[in-house]
């Protein structure tokens, strides 16, 4: 039968075709940009904004990130950084205006902005704009500070404040219900984001803050090297009859990604007394790795590009386990923890108990999928792999006990496998026997002495 025609316009021609202006296009598919309009996508926005300020960090001009929810579900991020630029841009309008409103626009696609950034394919901040009832932009730069306005995405008139000789930026967003389909933000997960943040950006502090928070809800936590000495009574009476209290924390830490091994291990026994750590750079990459094994059985590498998490790793966790496998098999074979005629240790085996983090920064990272789940840059795999080869080497050959404990933990891991293997396939025999069958009046025999069974050869039913 042939399929039916769809009631449609019987034209089509040039006024068919609908071109989608600057961020009309973002609200039409906001999907495109930020992965989803549920919460995933709804905390996509944030990271978005804070992002932008971590970049300042990475670039060497910002040392704190302050990020507010606030009381009436906006959200408001502070860095200490350059500010956004608020001169005239070339097309005749501010360029905070640009940066705002201009998809594509903003200092990640300038060679000589910053030397590596994250942000979702440099849309950032517009998208955030564009997704947003309202956006206020409080800016100190060259002097000045500036305040600038958009409802629903549209620019107001920027306007000078007061002279000051800080810089930062201080961006407020009300995301849009009409597009989200919640716009309540979940604070741990903005704390389990933020404090990946403060572990890859060492040195970095970022505070973050809830305001919706009632006076029966205080939590005060410090999550740093450096807290805040004890409250006196003065001050807890104080906070006590104060109306309104809210949620806070602060993430600050000195060793970077050994702290983040560290806190991965933390429940766990580790089977060496230090972290590993090293990195290398190179044209246009930079590497930084730290891992330790411990007594457990399972595998903890987490991976990261320009500080995005790649929970589905990509070509820099292939090139680190690609040299982890080669080096540890080398060494264990030349030092005799593994004789010649046994196979090679399989990268699980190795694996087994390891926390690793794994940070490279790119400066044209490729990322396959638009929320950056997984690396693409195949020039990546080779950079690592090289690194962690010279690196991990010299690690094993300058720490010999503790390299035989991690050799004798894989080796261990090994013998299990081959061991669990075995069983598997004895069992899958047996079943394989039973559901062949013996005849409903035979039995199997229980005995595998041959000293102690015999065999006899009989004909009809009533023998």
């Amino acid at each position: 039968m042939a399929a039916q025609k769809k009631n449609a316009p019987a034209e089509y021609g040039a006024d068919s075709i609908k071109v989608l202006e600057g961020l009309e296009a973002v609200r039409k598919r906001p999907g495109m940009y930020i992965g989803s309009t549920g919460e995933r996508g709804l905390h996509h926005l944030i990271w978005e904004v804070v992002d932008n300020a971590v970049d300042e960090a990475m670039a060497g001009f910002a040392t704190k990130v302050d990020v507010r929810i606030l009381e009436d579900g906006g959200v408001q991020v502070t860095d200490d950084g350059r500010g956004i630029p608020v001169a005239m841009h070339a097309t005749g309008i501010p360029t905070v205006d640009v940066v705002m409103t201009v998809l594509h626009a903003g200092g990640k696609f300038e060679e000589g902005a910053y030397q590596v950034s994250g942000g979702l394919h440099g849309v950032g901040v517009s998208v955030v704009n564009a997704l947003s009832t309202r956006l206020e932009a409080d800016i100190r730069k060259d002097g000045y500070e500036w305040f600038q306005t958009y409802d629903r995405s549209v620019p107001g008139t920027l306007k000078q404040g007061e002279k000051t000789n800080k810089t930062g930026t201080t961006i407020r967003f009300w995301a849009d219900p009409d597009i989200f389909e919640t716009t309540n933000y979940d604070f741990e997960t903005i704390a389990r984001r933020l404090q990946e943040m403060a572990f890859l950006n060492k040195g970095l502090t970022i505070e973050l803050t809830d305001e919706r928070v009632t006076a029966e809800e205080i939590v005060d936590d410090v999550v740093s090297d450096h807290a805040e000495a004890p409250k006196s009574a003065e001050e807890k009476a104080a906070e006590a009859s104060a109306p309104h209290k809210v949620k806070h924390r602060v993430f600050h830490y000195p060793g970077g990604l050994v702290d983040f091994v560290k806190h991965i291990n933390r429940t766990k026994t580790p089977i060496q007394p230090s972290v590993i750590d090293f990195d290398g750079k190179g044209e246009g990459h930079e590497v930084e790795i730290a891992m330790q094994w411990n007594a457990g059985y399972s595998e903890s590498v987490h991976t990261f590009a320009n500080t995005i998490n790649t929970h589905e790793g990509g070509t820099h966790e292939e090139g680190f386990r690609a040299a982890l496998t080669s080096v540890v098999n080398k060494y264990a074979k030349d030092k005799k923890l593994l004789k010649d005629k046994d196979p090679n240790l399989t990268g699980d085996d190795i694996r087994e108990g390891l926390a690793a983090v794994i940070s490279v920064k790119v400066s044209q990272p490729q990322f396959e999928g638009q929320t950056k789940t997984k690396l693409g840059n195949t020039e990546v795999k080779s950079f690592v792999q090289k690194i962690c080869n010279e690196q991990l080497s010299h690690w094993f050959e300058s720490n010999p006990a503790e390299a035989k404990t991690v050799i004798n933990k894989a080796v261990s891991s090994a013998q299990a496998r081959i061991a669990a293997r075995k069983a598997r396939e004895l069992v899958r025999r047996k079943s394989a026997t039973d559901i062949g069958g013996l005849p409903g009046k035979l039995a199997d025999c229980r005995s595998t002495d041959p000293s102690k069974s015999e065999l006899y050869v009989v004909e009809g039913d009533s023998a």
